[in-house]
């Protein structure tokens, strides 16, 4: 079974990109597929400006994406809760330099959930 990785990421994307500090700010998103602990394929897609929905937007541009997980280094409590209530894992990736790195942390079941602890105040303040 296929398993959508969403990653915030920084110009250009793809598995060699930076991964993006904080999710509501990146540049864009790199979108890893993933079969049987393998990358099956990588898409990058461009950020959602804020202004339609604040920072739900992005979260309800992924999960129509078919997103089923997101690996990212920083976000606020609201889009924390908008990707639990879409059904969307978050997993803290913050340690990892690029994108490719953090999926494969993901993979071998390194990285964490992303919990309340991990959250910024984001722009809500």
């Amino acid at each position: 079974m296929n398993t959508l990785i969403a990653i915030p990421s920084s110009a250009p994307g793809g598995l060699d990109a930076p991964l993006g500090a904080h999710f509501g700010h990146c540049d864009l998103y790199t979108l890893v597929t993933v079969e049987d602990n393998t990358v099956k394929k990588v898409d990058v897609i461009p950020n959602v400006p804020h202004q339609q929905g604040g920072c739900m937007a992005p979260v309800q541009y992924l999960a129509g994406k078919g997103a089923a997980k997101l690996i990212a280094g920083g976000m606020g409590f609201r889009p924390l809760m908008g990707f639990n209530q879409v059904g969307i894992e978050v997993y803290f990736g913050g340690n990892f330099l690029t994108v490719g790195n953090a999926v494969q942390a993901l993979l071998e079941g390194k990285l964490s959930q992303f919990s309340q602890e991990h959250t910024c105040g984001g722009g809500a303040h």
